[in-house]
């Protein structure tokens, strides 16, 4: 468990492969991860960090670089290495160097697919 202050613990649900931000015990976080166990595991094992989540009503107060940070942190005490999927965990990265030992650079196949309006539009429905 990582303590940012009394009231906020990173913690690891590994059952739903998630870091859960949780303040005062509520659940207003997630950082999801790929399960490498399912996958021939290196040696350290790699980890897809793939999403971070924030529930709306905690928005824009630092409560995902919180949970971005404290997830490093458990990575890196479990000496696993991050493969930074998400984007917030590449900018977080971008401005927080010293976390460089745990990253594993994305591979350029496995960038974010660039999305375009036609891929979006649902079809409209007949009567």
């Amino acid at each position: 468990m990582n303590t940012s202050s009394p009231d906020l613990d990173v913690v690891d649900n590994a059952d739903q492969n998630r870091f859960e931000l949780r303040l005062n015990g509520d659940l207003v976080g997630i950082l999801g991860y790929y399960d490498f166990e399912r996958a021939p595991a290196p040696n350290p094992p790699v980890v897809d960090f793939m999403h971070t989540v924030i529930v709306e009503d905690f928005g824009h107060r630092g409560l995902a670089a919180v949970l971005v940070g404290g997830s490093l942190d458990l990575a890196r005490r479990r000496g696993w290495r991050v493969r930074p999927v998400c984007t917030y965990v590449q900018r977080f990265l971008a401005s927080h160097e010293n976390y460089r030992d745990v990253v594993v650079p994305l591979e350029p196949h496995r960038k974010e697919p660039q999305r375009n309006d036609r891929q979006r539009k649902v079809p409209a429905r007949k009567a």
